[in-house]
């Protein structure tokens, strides 16, 4: 059975998902459809390409993931399918797979062209149920990409900062704030095995400047702020039982600055 995957800032309330719900399975009633998240913040492309980026590696060969981050929708923004060793992804092109094009070394980008694929009608307003629900449901039915439309080279990569390295470390960015208001970064525990080489590493961002990494949030007492590298790969700082963005000062897009001592 076909999985798709769905991603959007749609929230639960209004009845938006489960519109696109019922379309993939119209059209294809044997899918298995996955939130993965619909509490993405209103428009926040960014915030929306992460989540998907934490996700998607661990689903199946052949999964089809619709991400709808659409602040765009209606204006001459392309709608788009990313076709990947593994996986096809649908959705704007408007950065929401900014990661998946840094992940994957090869993809194939093609712009949705043709309306024999969408619903008959198409809303300006609502292209998650007119275009991208239903192009999702016809390639879990078999239709390739190549067979939607022409193919897209200058798609848009998202703009997102990387880290840079210097010669006494690495200067990264909060790209995430989760839930609980750990602070996530772009540095990667690759990014810190290439720095550290036996030296000690000092994190500084916001009011906090942390001397080691920890384990796990139990390494530190209640209320402590500890850096540790997270299930995801990256450098996050965190408070244990406490909010680090909140008590450290910190929002999306600061600098983090990590400096090898010794």
């Amino acid at each position: 059975m076909p999985i798709i995957t769905l991603l959007t800032d749609f929230g639960g309330r209004d009845g938006f998902v489960g519109a696109m719900k019922g379309v993939i399975l119209d059209i294809c009633p044997e899918a298995v459809i996955v939130d993965i998240s619909h509490d993405i913040a209103p428009q926040d492309i960014r915030e929306g390409a992460f989540v998907l980026r934490n996700a998607c590696p661990y689903f199946p060969d052949g999964t089809i993931h619709v991400a709808v981050v659409d602040p765009g929708v209606g204006s001459h923004r392309r709608a788009i399918v990313v076709e990947t060793s593994r996986h096809l992804f649908v959705g704007p092109d408007n950065g929401i797979f900014a990661y998946v094009y840094r992940m994957e070394k090869d993809f194939r980008v093609t712009r949705i062209a043709h309306s024999d694929f969408m619903l008959p009608t198409v809303s300006r307003t609502f292209h998650g149920r007119d275009v991208f629900a239903p192009i999702a449901a016809h390639l879990a039915n078999g239709v390739g990409p190549k067979d939607i439309g022409p193919p897209v080279i200058d798609c848009d990569l998202g703009n997102i900062p990387e880290p840079l390295y210097r010669s006494d470390g690495i200067l990264g960015h909060v790209i995430h704030l989760d839930r609980f208001g750990n602070i996530i970064t772009d540095i990667s525990e690759d990014d810190l095995l290439r720095i550290a080489t036996g030296r000690s590493l000092c994190i500084e961002v916001g009011r906090a400047t942390l001397d080691r990494l920890s384990v796990a949030y139990a390494d530190v007492a209640d209320g402590e702020p500890l850096a540790l590298v997270n299930s995801a790969g990256l450098l996050e700082v965190a408070v244990r039982d406490g909010d680090a963005a909140r008590q450290i000062g910190v929002k999306r897009g600061d600098d983090v600055t990590v400096t090898c001592v010794g």
